[in-house]
């Protein structure tokens, strides 16, 4: 009777227990804190969301920047695999913010060896009369950062148009978001991402984007025709090519823009 008794009470108390209203909640599939900002390897399929950390609030804008840039980069397959619908805006201020730190960059490191060679004439190009290296850097950096940003775009919707080929069902605004986010490669793999990976991960981590950088937008493309699409192998290959087609016309024409603007500045 005793042993009737207690089962009773058990089977009552776990009744009560599903009768308790707990609200639902959404948290990192990574490392389980609602409050996450996105962890680096949080965009997977495997918990409970899969939410790009730029996208989401809560943490410096920085941080998520880098984490989401980081994460397109050297967790590349499994973040474009994931890459969910969404937003434009907030994919396109990342791309920008990702090529105008490139951009700079790179000016501020072919620069380095010029200043060191001939300092004289370098401070004579920037705080001179008639400032040449001012005003090329002026139109270059933000122009280059646009070109950048429009191959990347012209790459994502490149891979929409194939996949549609290919009998797909169309998702522009999603393949423009992997161009858009695919912006991330250019920070990572540059010289300020060196130097950021480096300060945070070491001189090793920093050392293995040389080799990361080969391959990185066909494997990053595969992940996200398959994620996105179901086309994995033979069947991806007509959006392949198109978007190779694509992202090299758009970076020629765009070339040819900033060459254009930059001869322009120098005449004026």
């Amino acid at each position: 009777m005793a042993s009737a008794r207690k089962t009773d009470q058990a089977r009552v108390e776990g009744d009560e227990l599903f009768d308790v209203d707990v609200p639902a909640a959404v948290v990192c599939a990574q490392c389980g804190d609602a409050d996450c900002p996105g962890c680096f390897q949080e965009q997977t399929r495997s918990g409970v969301v899969a939410v790009v950390a730029w996208e989401r609030p809560g943490a410096g804008a920085f941080t998520r920047l880098w984490l989401t840039a980081r994460a397109a980069t050297v967790d590349a397959e499994r973040f474009f695999d994931a890459l969910p619908d969404g937003p434009l805006a907030p994919a396109l201020r990342f791309a920008l913010i990702c090529e105008l730190m490139a951009s700079s960059a790179m000016a501020a490191l072919l620069f380095v060896p010029l200043a060191l060679l001939a300092p004289g004439w370098c401070k004579q190009l920037l705080l001179g009369d008639n400032p040449l290296a001012a005003r090329i850097v002026a139109i270059g950096v933000p122009g280059l950062a646009a070109l950048l940003v429009a191959a990347h775009v012209a790459h994502g919707w490149a891979l929409d148009v194939g996949a549609r080929r290919a009998g797909a069902r169309g998702a522009t605004n999603r393949a423009l978001r992997f161009g858009l986010y695919s912006a991330g490669w250019d920070l990572v793999v540059g010289p300020l991402g060196a130097f950021l990976l480096a300060g945070k991960e070491g001189a090793r981590a920093a050392s293995s984007l040389l080799g990361l950088g080969i391959g990185l937008p066909g494997r990053s493309a595969r992940a996200f025709l398959r994620g996105c699409y179901g086309l994995e192998g033979a069947s991806a290959g007509p959006a392949m090519r198109a978007s190779y087609v694509a992202a090299a016309a758009a970076t020629a024409v765009g070339a040819v823009a900033v060459i254009v603007a930059i001869v322009v500045v120098l005449l004026g």
